[in-house]
């Protein structure tokens, strides 16, 4: 199947490095990062896996669950971890799903025969606490993921979901924000009262309205 943008994420039950997991059990009411990796015991994702365990307070501030995958076993899931906390100087505490019969990856369309018959490619999908996908960003098996890059849609898709705004290109926490276009000026500055700039008609902006969701910042 293919997932697209705003469809539910479907459930699971796999085994992990962590023990046997269904995936909405994880989740529970928080918003979750699922993240697929073409296998074990390589170097990109060594450094993805490392750099993602050092994120995890990032995580937690943000009520957000990290989830991996790849088509190996959990025994090398298991052995991989203690290559990953020794050459990144972190201790993973996430799971990682073992799909060796590769059902959750073709659940979720991480396979992509031109790319690899047999390994996943580097997806990842935010699901949000309604189980809704947020975002879906694929690379190559060759780079390496931006994490930063992660953070900043997860603090955007918070901050949109909590008011009736959105950002613009490059947006970062505490920077002004847009005033969409289904709302009129004129509501706007009702609703904005720390003013609203208007460039053009459809190009209006407000200050962040709170930083109260980003205390951890």
């Amino acid at each position: 199947m293919s997932i697209k943008l705003g469809d539910t994420a479907p459930n699971f039950q796999a085994e992990s490095s962590v023990g046997d997991i269904n995936f909405y059990n994880y989740l529970g009411d928080s918003w979750g990062i699922l993240f697929s990796h073409p296998a074990d015991y390589t170097p990109v994702c060594t450094t993805e896996l490392g750099y993602t365990a050092k994120l995890q307070s990032e995580f937690d501030a943000r009520d957000t669950k990290v989830i991996a995958l790849s088509v190996d076993g959990v025994e090398d899931h298991q052995n991989w971890v203690k290559d990953i906390n020794e050459t990144q100087n972190t201790r993973v505490q996430f799971p990682i799903i073992a799909d060796k019969d590769r059902k959750v990856s073709e659940l979720y369309d991480f396979i992509h025969p031109n790319a690899s018959a047999t390994a996943t490619v580097r997806s990842l999908l935010i699901i949000d606490p309604s189980k809704k996908v947020r975002l879906i960003i694929t690379y190559p098996a060759s780079t390496g993921r931006n994490f930063d890059e992660i953070l900043r849609v997860l603090d955007s898709l918070q901050l949109v979901d909590n008011y009736r705004v959105a950002t613009p290109v490059n947006w970062e926490v505490g920077e002004d924000v847009i005033v969409p276009p289904t709302i009129s000026t004129e509501d706007a500055r009702k609703l904005f009262p720390k003013g609203v700039t208007e460039i053009k008609p459809y190009l209006r902006y407000t200050p962040n309205l709170t930083h109260d969701l980003f205390d951890f910042l």
